[in-house]
C-alpha cells in the first residue's frame, strides 16, 4: 500500500511560522498587506482568490481584491499595478491566471515590482531562481520541495525525474532541484517514452497540465510521485497529472487536491513576509523593475 503525502500538516507548520512573522512585523508598525488582481470570467480563479482572502484573514494579513471585467484593457491593469507598486502599504501583488486571450500575461506580470512579486513571475525573480540570488521564488516549485522534505526525503545525489518543464512550475523547479544537488532528468513533449526515466527515478515531480500523463505501467514500487498538476474535468472535479490508480503502484504519492496545491498557498504567504524583508532591507524605489 502506497503512502499518501498529504500537505495539510506541512502547510500548518508553515502557517504557524507565518503567524509569528506577522506578529513581529506588526510590533514594528507594519501590517502585512497583499493585493490580488482578478479578471472575471474564470470561476476557478475567483474561487482561489476567495480562498486566499480567507487564509489571509486567519493569518492576520490584510487582503485587498482588485476585480476587473472580462473586457478590461491591458492599460487599465498596468495602471492598477503601478499604483500598487508605488503604495508602501502594499507588500505583495498577485495576478490570478488564466487571463482572457486579449491580455498578455507576460507583459502584465513583468510590470509587478519584483520585491512585491509573491508569485515569483517577474523576469528579475525568474533570474534569481536560476542564480540563487536574493528574490522571491515561484511558490509551487518551492511547495514541491518542501513536501518531499517534510516526509523525510533528501534530494542531494538522488535521481529525480521531472516530467514537464513549463515556465510556471517545471522550469523553475528544475533550477531549485539543481541547487539541492539532485541528479535531475527532465522529460518534456519531445520525450518519446516516460517509462525508462521514471523507472530509474527515486522521486518524480509531474507538472504538465494533462490528466493521466503518468500511468501505473510507468512507475515502480520504490518511486515517490509528487503531482503538481491541477486539471478540471468535465464534471467539474479537480485531478492531477498522475492517473488515479498509478499512485497505488508507487512507494508514495501526493493527492490532488490536498497535496502540492495546499502547500503552495502557504508558500505564497511565506513569500509575502520575505517580500517585506526585501523591501525593508533595500529601501526600494518601486518605479524600477529589477533588483538582482
Amino acid at each position: 500500500m502506497a503512502d499518501i503525502y498529504k500537505a495539510k500538516e506541512a502547510a500548518e507548520a508553515v502557517y504557524e511560522t507565518i503567524k509569528h512573522g506577522v506578529a513581529d512585523w506588526k510590533r514594528q508598525g507594519i501590517t502585512p498587506r497583499i493585493a490580488t488582481l482578478l479578471v472575471e470570467g474564470d470561476p476557478a480563479s475567483a474561487y482561489y482568490a476567495e480562498a486566499k482572502r480567507k487564509t489571509a484573514g486567519k493569518l492576520g494579513i490584510s487582503f485587498e481584491l482588485h476585480s476587473f471585467k472580462a473586457d478590461v484593457s491591458e492599460a487599465e491593469l498596468l495602471q492598477c499595478i503601478s499604483r500598487l507598486n508605488e503604495n508602501p502599504d502594499v507588500h505583495g501583488i498577485m495576478l490570478e491566471l488564466p487571463l482572457p486571450k486579449h491580455l498578455n500575461p507576460g507583459t502584465i506580470e513583468a510590470a509587478i515590482a519584483p520585491t512585491k512579486d509573491v508569485d515569483g513571475v517577474t523576469p528579475a525573480n525568474k533570474l534569481a531562481t536560476v542564480t540563487g540570488a536574493a528574490g522571491l521564488y515561484p511558490a509551487t516549485p518551492q511547495a514541491c520541495i518542501k513536501l518531499v522534505k517534510h516526509y523525510g526525503h533528501k534530494l542531494e545525489g538522488v535521481n529525480v525525474t521531472l516530467v514537464g518543464c513549463g515556465r510556471t512550475v517545471g522550469l523553475p523547479l528544475f533550477h531549485l532541484l539543481q541547487r539541492e544537488h539532485a541528479t535531475v532528468t527532465v522529460c518534456h513533449a519531445y520525450t518519446p517514452d516516460l517509462t525508462p526515466h521514471l523507472k530509474q527515478a527515486a522521486i518524480s515531480f509531474v507538472a504538465v497540465g494533462n490528466p493521466g500523463t503518468v500511468t501505473k505501467e510507468m512507475v515502480h514500487p520504490g518511486l515517490v510521485l509528487i503531482d503538481a498538476g491541477i486539471n478540471e474535468t468535465a464534471d467539474g472535479s479537480i485531478v492531477g497529472d498522475v492517473a488515479a490508480d498509478a499512485g497505488q503502484h508507487a512507494a508514495a504519492y501526493s493527492p490532488v487536491p490536498g497535496g502540492v496545491g495546499t502547500l503552495t498557498t502557504a508558500v505564497l504567504f511565506e513569500n509575502l513576509l520575505k517580500a517585506i524583508q526585501l523591501q525593508t532591507e533595500r529601501n526600494v524605489n518601486y518605479e524600477y523593475a529589477h533588483f538582482v
